[in-house]
């Protein structure tokens, strides 16, 4: 063959319940030796099966470098890989043909599939390799997420991470346990991207609608972002409905309203009417494993630009942005006390999260 390929064309097929490690071993190997690949994917409509365009995103992912490398999705129509006719698998074998426009040259395997099986039975007329495949497992990975962490290539894990929020009032210790808890987790976290960006003016006070848009996009997109480096799981300092409260906090000004008295209240409620109605639609995007709600029973710190008037009444505030959360249907858990306990109550909680997953792989 040509480019020191050794067959033309040839197949590799799996259910990817999640993709592992051992997996992406055979797909390396197999790309190697030909000048096309069709990567098979069994699927099932069914929610212990990770989701078809899942699966594609994983394999284009780790193979789109390769250059030679076709996905075939083949739906699975039983839950049982021994309620399978032979008549069934021939008709799954004539599909898989058919994309490809002909009988492959040779169909990969790894060492957990024999010369009985259906790769190479109902393939009879194309060469069949098998790759030898240590203890990498789809089952273990299932039943121990998190135990086999370590099988998984990056983007898989993606799909497994947890997402823990800890949102509240101002001064309420967000940060600080946002921080702690990704360190102690060995995990990295989104810190509080409104921070800076509601400074740019000098003040919240007088900022534009704009930087209301800026914050909520930069959230969103910053949490897909880590959402693919995290191990195991990623802590968010804060989401858009904290966005929301101060819009509405702030006034419909170009961020200055009633609360401040300022005279530029009602500069952009147009343009502030669409930052409502872009955090009401990232919230409803949003989707979290935990949420930590802190109360305000620490002490106020005054770091940086804090409203005061909040700070006169840190519960009422507190409440009005719990009813936030409650009334676009999220639950969380209220943490408080001291430093100390909020960081033992949330590890005790994260844990259980992680837990959870070991008994229960599903998104």
């Amino acid at each position: 063959m040509t480019n020191g390929k050794k067959y033309g064309v040839g197949m590799y097929g799996g259910c990817f319940n999640p993709l592992h490690l051992g997996h992406l071993e055979c797909i390396i190997r197999a790309a190697g030796l030909c000048r096309e690949l069709y990567i098979v994917i069994s699927w099932r409509n069914h929610e212990s099966d990770v989701p078809l365009r899942v699966k594609i995103r994983w394999i284009h992912t780790l193979t789109r470098h390769l250059g030679n490398v076709k996905i075939i999705p083949l739906e699975d129509r039983l839950t049982c890989k021994e309620d399978y006719t032979e008549d069934l698998w021939t008709e799954d074998a004539r599909k898989v043909r058919e994309r490809i426009g002909k009988s492959p040259d040779v169909v990969f395997c790894g060492s957990d599939y024999d010369e009985t099986s259906f790769w190479n039975t109902c393939y009879e007329e194309s060469a069949f390799v098998v790759f030898p495949r240590n203890s990498y497992n789809s089952t273990a990975i299932r039943n121990d997420v998190y135990g086999h962490w370590d099988w998984m290539p990056q983007p898989v894990r993606s799909w497994y991470v947890k997402k823990v929020l800890i949102t509240g009032g101002e001064s309420s210790g967000k940060s600080t346990l946002t921080i702690n808890l990704a360190n102690y987790y060995r995990t990295v976290y989104l810190e509080e991207v409104g921070r800076d960006l509601s400074e740019l003016s000098g003040t919240d006070v007088w900022m534009l609608p704009e930087d209301f848009t800026r914050i909520l996009l930069e959230h969103r997109n910053r949490e897909l972002l880590l959402t693919g480096q995290a191990n195991k799981v990623l802590f968010v300092d804060t989401d858009c409905l904290i966005t929301r409260f101060f819009m509405d906090f702030l006034g419909d000004g170009a961020g200055a309203g009633e609360n401040s008295g300022n005279p530029g209240a009602g500069d952009g409620r147009r343009i502030s009417a669409g930052n409502r109605l872009l955090a009401d639609a990232i919230a409803a995007l949003n989707s979290y494993d935990l949420i930590l709600f802190l109360e305000p029973d620490v002490e106020w710190v005054q770091d940086g630009d804090r409203s005061e008037i909040i700070a006169a009444d840190r519960r009422k505030y507190s409440e009005m942005i719990k009813e936030l959360y409650r009334s676009r249907g999220f639950d969380f858990e209220v943490i408080s006390g001291d430093y100390n306990s909020r960081f033992d109550r949330a590890v005790a909680l994260v844990n259980g999260l992680l837990d959870s997953g070991r008994r229960n792989s599903g998104k």
